[in-house]
């Protein structure tokens, strides 16, 4: 029995005797199956094949950025939040070795995981199982977990808050649970928000955007977007990150209200004329 992994976004699947026909993830569209094929590898082979390794880096003060290189599936990084006795990974890589878990423990583990939406679901069971964590993922996403485990847990309601200084918040969207994790305590106190791509940081990193699927260009309503804006009034943050290491440095919580108001006037037809 293999937990094989889909090499085009990343997310590892429960032990079967051979590969699974599709990748559920891939399959629908939000995501895509690649145009070669749907193909598979298991996180041994990644490990045999020499090629991968995880950088470690350090955003700012007690936040460190993970990423696999070379680009692996979906290539988003999972960010370590480091607040008094409690580690929290945020969102997940699929590449987990000796080197990678040795250097997370010398920064005292991981006391909990917690997912934005199941695109980054990748191989969390692994990293769970490795640093005895549970998985914190909001239940209108349970019918996207791919490799069940009794260390999710499946939370509900609007908001769940994992420490004194870290409170997970659904904003949907992009997912129907799709969520994103304040970090009162960041950037010298002024607030963090980590958003995954529930709330995506653009080429202009004066400005988010949002979107139901990234690579086929489908837009969420203009309710929904006014939705999510509203729902983060009164969530205090200075500082924004992504999925992909790019961040909105200042102002963050203005700068989404700016977005989500540019981007409902655009598909109401009220922005521009062409």
């Amino acid at each position: 029995m293999t937990n094989y992994i889909c090499t085009t976004c990343g997310v590892q699947y429960d032990a079967a005797p051979k590969e699974p026909a599709e990748c559920i993830i891939c399959n629908e569209e939000r995501q895509y199956v690649n145009h070669s094929g749907q193909a598979w590898t298991t996180l041994e082979e990644m490990k045999q094949s020499g090629r991968f390794q995880n950088e470690i880096a350090l955003e700012e003060e007690r936040l460190y950025s993970l990423t696999t290189t070379p680009e692996f599936g979906i290539g988003q990084s999972a960010y370590l939040i480091q607040e008094p006795d409690f580690n929290l990974l945020w969102d997940c890589i699929t590449y987990l070795d000796q080197r990678t878990i040795e250097n997370i423990e010398r920064m005292g583990g991981v006391q909990a995981i917690a997912l934005s939406h199941p695109h980054y679901y990748a191989a969390q069971t692994e990293w769970a199982e490795m640093f005895d964590a549970p998985i914190y993922i909001h239940e209108d996403d349970k019918q996207w977990v791919q490799r069940p485990s009794s260390r999710i847990v499946f939370w509900s309601g609007d908001s769940l808050k994992l420490s004194s200084g870290l409170t997970l918040h659904r904003l949907g969207g992009h997912f129907k649970g799709g969520a994103v994790c304040h970090w009162a305590n960041g950037n010298g106190g002024k607030g963090i928000l980590l958003s995954g791509d529930i709330i995506q940081v653009v080429q202009d990193r004066r400005w988010v955007s949002f979107m139901y699927s990234y690579p086929n260009l489908i837009p969420l309503p203009a309710g929904k977007v006014e939705q999510i804006a509203d729902q983060l009034k009164n969530v205090p943050f200075n500082r924004l990150y992504g999925a992909f290491r790019r961040s909105v440095e200042n102002h963050a919580g203005e700068r989404v209200q700016l977005s989500a108001a540019r981007y409902a006037e655009a598909l109401l037809g009220t922005l521009f004329s062409t």
